[in-house]
């Protein structure tokens, strides 16, 4: 009986021992279990923070696109002038380009080729251009030289509107010298230019149309000239891409009165 009684509580510790095993083993079990859940749930909420975030840089990036491309088709209103003409060949070359492309540009003719080709003046009229004065022999304004200087704009506006029939508004001083007081004596108004490609000193059509596009803003007054090959095909290229770009062409009056 003392025997079987010892093999009975051995069999029990032995049992005993198994539950216990069992209990630990299910317990590290479940704890790893847990661990795993509470890692993916973290990596979770860490993903969806993470992917929270690339959404709203995202979302920040295509409005920031969309705002440039309006920018970029909402029209900006932009001016094209010649200076030096006209020119028997060059103008006329010009005038086709423009009117091809419906663009009214701003004309400052010189009154000793003026009265050369009356006909080209007339041209430019009928088509919408406005025409303007630049002295009659391209005379630069200097303190000793105030009389001639202002002798030429007249003279100059006679021929112009003997052409014409009507009165001219605008002048553009040769080399931008200009005495304020001119403007209530003859009753005209200045226009200068802030995009200069100095087309004038090179035949290269390229740099000239880059310097163009390169410098253009809104309300930007292109200066250039129509005596001369290169200058047109730049002032046409220059046309071109700065219309793609959401620039409407305009003359100087819509510039600097509107």
């Amino acid at each position: 009986m003392g025997i079987f009684m010892r093999k009975f509580k051995k069999q029990e510790w032995m049992i005993l021992g198994l539950e216990a095993a069992l209990a630990l083993l299910l317990i590290f079990g479940y704890k790893n279990t847990a661990a795993q859940k509470v890692d993916t749930w973290s990596g979770h909420v860490e993903s969806g923070a993470d992917e929270k975030e690339k959404g709203i840089k995202e979302g920040k990036k295509k409005g920031e696109e969309k705002e440039e491309e309006e920018e970029m088709l909402q029209e900006k209103k932009i001016a094209i002038t010649f200076d030096d003409g006209p020119h028997p060949v060059y103008t006329e070359k010009l005038l086709d380009g423009l009117k091809d492309r419906d663009i009214k540009a701003t004309f400052f003719v010189l009154g000793e080729k003026a009265k050369e080709h009356p006909e080209i003046i007339e041209r430019m009229q009928e088509e919408g251009h406005i025409i303007g004065n630049h002295t009659y022999t391209h005379i630069q304004l200097r303190s000793t030289n105030r009389e001639k200087f202002r002798d030429e704009l007249i003279r100059t506006n006679q021929v112009i509107s003997g052409i014409t029939e009507q009165e001219v508004q605008y002048v553009r001083p040769p080399y931008g010298t200009w005495d304020k007081k001119l403007e209530e004596e003859l009753n005209m108004f200045p226009v200068l230019w802030n995009v200069d490609p100095n087309d004038w000193c090179t035949g290269n059509t390229n740099r000239v149309t880059k310097s163009i596009v390169d410098k253009a803003k809104e309300n930007s007054i292109i200066l250039l000239h129509d005596c001369y090959q290169s200058s047109v095909d730049a002032a046409l290229s220059s046309i071109d891409i700065l219309e793609e770009r959401g620039f409407r062409f305009v003359t100087v009056e819509e510039i600097l009165f509107e």
